[in-house]
């Protein structure tokens, strides 16, 4: 015992801690514990003396039972008794012996094993000989020697890496797989934390589920750490297992940890969520981008898709020639398999400038250089010659721009040339800050994808509105130009096309001049949209007009007018559509184009109009207030609907209305009072509201209606056209009956004679007595029944004569040697226009003299030199 404070003082441990760890009492679960050693002693008469409770537990004798046998009678089997004696008697003797001997347990049940056993002679306090014996059981010491060589196995031949950490968490044990990953030998690790082997982040958190799994009792399943092994710059990744390890009495002795290095699972995981990160985004790209057909839009909603889903940074630069819309397909460049670029021919040059159209960042708000000064949105901008811009746009190739400045923001950028359809329209830059991964190959293609199907996108859009434009121009040329006139109406007229996202429709209004002072009306919708549409419509409007000169009722020239929309459709005209329709696989082949249209034919002397409708929307008519001043509701004119153009096979019906001075006509397109945002019943009651008032100006009304009914929705084009019934004075028409003689013809140079100095229009009075004189003899000479005389003046003097003769004259170039033949001849030199059309009861032939003046002149002097030249 001297010698324990000179130890305690070599080690500098304290004494009372020497004295603490000798007097404190372990608990269970040493060694013994697992071997179950028992003990007992022999007297010098060769009786058991002594018996331990653990011989109790290996034999199943008390020591009652077995104190003052004989251990060799009580033991061993009979035929072993007589050596078993003499070696009781050696030992007595002081000889000491170790072996392996069978017994049987006494009295029991034929229960009996092998013991390895240790006998020391020992002595008395009267100096007399005994023995002292230290017994195992052969089959528990034989178990554990095959549990520790598995464990031994299982640790050291365990191709992962297994650490024992003590209560302490140092390691106490390490496997050689995991001193190969750590270097040194495996006793070497003994003793060292986890911060040894990781960062300290990564450090703290294994220690702290060290210390959770140690207190707790609860394992801990694939922990990732991340860290790089000693000698190595790159990090690998591990999952590690925790469990809380327990002695033979069921204390924690440490923890074991099992770490598998699963850096190429986390690349593969990596790789794989890349992957799929990727199809997502382009997935999403493909529903996001190309929802407008706008260019700047489509540019914006690629940034949308890319930041801050694929980098942190973005911009889009397109060719400015592209956005004005100057741009065609550029020349092809030089050298085989190269796409065409337009820096290249006289499309373009390599340096054409672009425009900044959109910027998007996830990190900062400035702008975006790539190369050079920073580009702000808006603005116009060239790239270096020898620029990466520059470059990729001259060879359609994506550059890849690594690195940067310590103080510059980004670390990687992509600078992606857009190509659509073999043509490079402008270029991408995608750029990555310092933190963020780097550019790939992999995200080379992705950039590349993104890049292609916006350009198709903005290629479709500038190709979309190219035909927009020329759609645009073709239905604003086809419309009437300014503000049109009309003999006894005031007329006002509005066309608002759609927003820049609804293509150009096939809307269109006209007012057409008819003989007699009347004015014909027009309002037609052609179904679909785009340039084809504004075609069908622009060949539509010119069948009108040609129609509207041969003074046809409304009801036949919807019905010619029908038969030319079912023709637009067919290569070879109405005809082919016809005999399409009898076979329905040609018919299928034609493209089909409908139209609606109404079509009013106004005569300012009777105020009269007649109205023929093709599935148009019904004329709305407003009278005028009453004598008290009270204002009356406006009316949807009854006139039946029809069939629309294109359709075929049903007549036209058309209603004629008599429309008292200062009533206002409203016809109109479906664009007014249709939208997805109310139904048309709606519509129509409110543009009947809108109009309750129709005795402001006519423009004001116009402005009112568009206003009130909130018709810039931009959904379809509008078309508007207003009339307020003037009518012609009753001194500005002459209307005579004449009989049928010849002293009519002296009679109507009579009337006319009569009727123009009152007028003013002595200037015409020569002229208009010969030409009266020259239609009524062609009444008397080719006509049936009554004639008729009419003179109107209003912006020109005409003179119509009616008869009862179905049959239309004729004009011929009369020979030398006819005496007749050459009135209708006069007609056509003397007058600004003549004509004929067939009424109800006959004919009308008529012609029509400017009011004196220039343009009178002019036709005078012109009609005297040909005057002359009908007589040869």
């Amino acid at each position: 015992m001297s010698e324990i404070p000179a130890q305690a003082h070599q080690t500098d441990v304290p004494r009372e801690t020497w004295h603490d760890a000798l007097w404190h009492s372990s608990p269970p679960g040493s060694i013994y514990d697992y071997i179950k050693v028992a003990s007992f002693s022999i007297g010098p008469d060769g009786f058991i003396d002594q018996w331990s409770l653990r011989a109790e537990e290996l034999f199943g004798l008390t020591a009652s039972q077995a104190v003052g046998r004989d251990p060799v009678d009580a033991f061993m089997p009979p035929e072993l008794r007589p050596d078993a004696h003499r070696k009781v008697a050696e030992i007595l003797d002081g000889k000491e012996w170790t072996g392996l001997i069978p017994f049987r347990i006494p009295g029991g049940n034929g229960a009996h094993g092998v013991a390895e056993i240790y006998v020391m002679p020992t002595q008395t306090e009267t100096a007399e000989r005994a023995a002292l014996c230290v017994v195992v059981d052969v089959r528990a010491l034989r178990r554990i020697e095959s549990d520790l060589a598995a464990s031994q196995a299982i640790f050291g031949q365990s191709p992962f890496g297994f650490l024992l950490f003590g209560t302490d968490l140092t390691v106490q044990r390490a496997n050689r797989r995991f001193a190969t990953v750590f270097g040194g030998a495996a006793e070497e690790h003994r003793g060292r934390t986890v911060h040894d082997y990781l960062p300290a982040h990564e450090a703290d958190r294994m220690a702290e589920a060290l210390r959770r799994v140690l207190d707790t009792g609860d394992s801990v399943t694939d922990l990732r750490i991340t860290g790089a092994a000693p000698g190595s710059r790159d990090n690998r990744h591990w999952s590690i297992n925790l469990y809380r390890v327990h002695g033979g009495s069921g204390r924690p002795i440490g923890v074991a940890g099992i770490g598998t290095d699963v850096t190429r699972r986390h690349l593969a995981a990596r790789e794989a969520a890349g992957v799929r990160r990727n199809l997502a985004l382009l997935n999403e790209a493909g529903h996001r981008i190309g929802n407008s057909l706008d260019l700047e839009t489509t540019a914006r909603e690629l940034l949308d898709v890319t930041v801050p889903g694929f980098c942190d940074l973005a911009a889009v630069d397109l060719y400015q020639g592209l956005l004005l819309g100057d741009d065609d397909r550029p020349a092809r460049p030089q050298g085989p398999g190269v796409p065409s670029l337009p820096g290249q021919g006289p499309a373009r040059t390599p340096s054409a400038a672009l425009r900044r159209v959109a910027f998007a960042s996830a990190v900062s708000d400035a702008p975006l250089s790539g190369h050079g000064a920073p580009v702000s949105v808006g603005d116009i901008h060239r790239y270096p010659a020898a620029s990466p811009g520059a470059l990729a746009l001259r060879t359609a190739r994506t550059r890849l721009i690594e690195g940067g400045g310590p103080e510059d923001l980004v670390q990687s950028t992509l600078v992606v040339p857009m190509v659509a359809h073999d043509t490079v329209v402008g270029l991408a830059q995608f750029s990555r800050t310092k933190g963020s991964e780097p550019f790939g190959e992999r995200d080379r293609a992705v950039a590349v994808e993104l890049a292609a199907r916006a350009a198709v996108c903005i290629d479709n859009a500038r190709l979309y509105r190219r035909e927009h434009e020329r759609a645009l121009i073709l239905q604003r040329s086809l419309l009437p130009p300014g503000d049109p006139e009309a003999a006894g109406l005031d007329i006002a007229c509005r066309y608002l096309p759609g927003n820049a996202a609804t293509e150009v429709g096939g809307d269109w209004f006209d007012v057409i001049e008819l003989p007699g002072h009347r004015t014909a009306l027009v309002v037609g919708d052609v179904m679909g949209r785009g340039l084809r549409a504004a075609v069908a419509m622009g060949e539509l409007r010119t069948a009108v007009r040609t129609l509207a000169l041969l003074d046809l009722e409304p009801a036949e020239v919807l019905t010619a007018l029908d038969e030319i929309a079912r023709g637009l459709g067919a290569p070879g005209g109405s005809q082919q559509a016809s005999r399409a329709a009898l076979h329905s696989r040609d018919a299928d082949r034609s493209e089909v184009y409908l139209a609606t249209c109404v079509y009013a034919v106004y005569d300012p002397v009777t105020r009269r109009c007649t109205i023929a409708n093709a599935g148009h929307m019904p004329p709305v008519l407003v009278e005028p207030p009453d004598e008290a001043g009270v204002s009356r509701p406006a009316l949807l004119l009854e006139v039946p609907p029809g069939m629309p153009l294109g359709v075929g096979g049903e007549p036209f019906e058309e209603v004629v209305v008599d429309l008292p001075e200062g009533a206002l006509l409203a016809l109109y397109t479906d664009g007014l009072v249709e939208s997805r945002d109310h139904p048309l019943e709606e519509g129509l009651r409110g543009l009947r509201e809108a109009l309750a008032d129709p005795v402001r100006p006519l423009e004001d009304v116009c402005d009112h209606v568009l206003n009130t009914l909130d018709t810039r929705h931009g959904e379809d084009d509008i078309a508007l056209l207003m009339a307020r019934v003037q009518g012609l004075p009753v001194d500005a028409v002459g209307d005579w009956q004449l009989p049928r003689e010849a002293r009519s013809v002296g009679r109507a140079r009579e009337l006319a004679r009569a009727k123009l100095p009152a007028w003013g229009l002595e200037g015409l009075l020569d002229t208009t007595e010969l030409l009266v004189s020259e239609l009524v003899t062609n009444a008397l000479r080719y006509g049936e029944g009554e004639i008729r005389l009419r003179l109107l003046l209003d912006r020109t003097l005409v003179c119509e004569v009616w008869d009862a003769n179905l049959v239309q004259p004729r004009r011929r170039r009369a020979r030398d040697t006819d005496e007749g033949g050459r009135g209708l001849q006069l007609v056509g030199l003397l007058s600004a226009g003549w004509g004929t059309r067939r009424t109800h009861r006959g004919k009308t032939v008529w012609f029509e003299l400017p009011l004196p003046g220039a343009a009178s002149e002019a036709v005078a002097e012109l009609s005297a030199e040909q005057l002359l030249s009908m007589y040869g």
